[in-house]
């Protein structure tokens, strides 16, 4: 079997952090096309297209600064060109860009390929929730699995040990996916439990609703009310490291957030019960995807982060945006507003 071609679709923090594994791996091994393309959303930065910058320092100076990519990670400005003849596509983009760049590869993709989505976020489809993969895998008509952990992508960058989880239907997929991605400080389960894996990536999960009348925020979960200043970027927020965010720009304590921390756990368990479409196996909800991933996001995401600077008061979420994640988008608030619509209107929201 000639050597599989691997494109990563997206550049940012995460999707450098991952190009730094996968470019050094795939010149390990026999397996996979010794060259990586990664398509490059075009910024020009000091006058400079990023695209070049990264394919000749090297370096992500935007979104990744300080560290190195190798140097067989070619940077790609067109979706099309960077992905047409890849076998492997790893999807790590923010999920609303999803449906943009699928009608762009539409058509251009290898027979063959299969994907990995990297991607934390959910949809809303006619029945209800819908799952990235589940997007990507009707607009493109290729296997998807999903690859979800307790990993921050600067200390993945900086390689501290840490484990991540697959969640991959097709063992031969699973096999080339985990030699894909593992290095001795990135460990790789595999599990068959996909649609739980993903669901645990995308919501953290549902913890507390958080409820906006004007400047009123209420905690229900936990009979908590306060008032701050700030304008709620989205009226419904509920997932659970916005909440522990809130929680430490309120000074609620550590008490508090271990209340928010446990009630998201057992709802992400009751929301996967309710939406998966296939039966649940709990134990999924111990691997990297699910508590590990939880505890992570809630004391050092970057929901979490901007979240607490947002319950300080004074700034909108699309300045904090800016200032604290150098204009990358939080998946948090978005996610939870597709949530709350598809509880909305099961009548779910008190469940």
């Amino acid at each position: 079997m000639p050597p599989l071609k691997v494109c990563i679709v997206g550049s940012g923090n995460w999707g450098s952090a991952i190009a730094k594994i996968v470019g050094t791996n795939i010149q390990k091994s026999n397996t996979f096309d010794p060259t990586i393309k990664i398509w490059v959303f075009e910024e020009v930065i000091n006058g400079k297209k990023l695209s070049d910058i990264m394919n000749k320092d090297h370096e992500n100076v935007k979104y990744l600064p300080g560290h190195k990519l190798p140097n067989n990670v070619v940077a790609v400005p067109d979706i099309v060109a960077s992905a047409n003849d890849a076998d492997i596509l790893v999807f790590v983009i923010p999920h609303q860009f999803i449906p943009k760049a699928c009608e762009q590869l539409s058509g251009h993709i290898k027979s063959g390929a299969f994907g990995i989505s990297l991607i934390k976020g959910v949809d809303e489809g006619p029945q209800g929730l819908k799952l990235i993969t589940d997007i990507i895998r009707e607009k493109l008509k290729i296997e998807m699995s999903v690859l979800m952990g307790a990993n921050i992508a600067n200390e993945v960058a900086e390689e501290k040990f840490c484990e991540t989880t697959i969640g991959c239907k097709n063992a031969a997929h699973g096999k080339i996916l985990k030699e894909l991605f593992q290095t001795p400080n990135f460990r790789v389960r595999v599990v068959d439990d996909c649609d739980t894996v993903e669901i645990c990536g995308a919501l953290k999960c549902l913890s507390v609703y958080l409820k906006s009348h004007g400047t009123d925020v209420r905690l229900n979960a936990l009979g908590i009310q306060d008032h701050f200043c700030g304008e709620l970027l989205l009226a419904e927020w509920n997932i659970v490291a916005v909440g522990a965010g809130f929680c430490d720009g309120l000074g609620y304590g550590d008490n508090t957030k271990a209340a928010v921390i446990r009630l998201g756990l057992m709802e992400m368990i009751d929301f996967a019960k309710l939406f998966c479409k296939g039966p649940i196996q709990t134990n999924t909800f111990l691997e990297s995807c699910g508590v590990a991933d939880l505890i992570t996001t809630c004391y050092g995401g970057r929901n979490r982060k901007v979240a607490e600077a947002f319950a300080r008061g004074g700034k909108t979420i699309e300045q904090l945006e800016t200032e604290m994640l150098n204009g990358q988008k939080l998946q948090g608030p978005q996610t939870s507003a597709e949530v709350y619509k598809i509880l909305k209107n099961r009548n779910m929201v008190d469940k």
